[in-house]
């Protein structure tokens, strides 16, 4: 697997700030949940595409949802992107659920009990 470029980390990192503005404030899509972020953007070296991974904070039925506008609204969002960004190519999106979040509270919520569990031994 290739390292990043550094252009390449540059041009991700604008990407992901650009996306995560024109979600914020420009798409009115009832679909969308208002706690929907961009945790992501991994835009591949010859710019034609970009994995977009979103994080959204809600149920599975409202995950579904904003994939699912975020999908619908992907022309919007390109013809915005290409409007902001100054990009050779603007990079087809295709948005992937980012669980990294949620799975991380999980488990701090697991290692908490366990060390909850391990006091009131000790105590005992």
């Amino acid at each position: 697997m290739r390292k990043n470029s550094i252009k390449n980390t540059r041009i991700n990192g604008e990407v992901q700030r650009e996306l995560s503005q024109i979600i914020r404030g420009e798409i009115k899509d009832p679909r969308i949940a208002l706690m929907t972020s961009v945790t992501g953007a991994e835009v591949a070296p010859d710019l034609k595409t970009c994995k977009v991974y979103i994080s959204v904070l809600g149920d599975d039925k409202a995950k579904t949802d904003t994939i699912a506008g975020l999908c619908s609204a992907e022309g919007y969002i390109r013809r915005m992107l290409a409007k902001n960004l100054n990009l050779r190519n603007t990079p087809e999106l295709s948005f992937v659920l980012d669980e990294s979040i949620e799975y991380g509270v999980n488990m701090s919520k697991l290692i908490d009990t366990v060390r909850e569990k391990e006091k009131g031994e000790e105590d005992a």
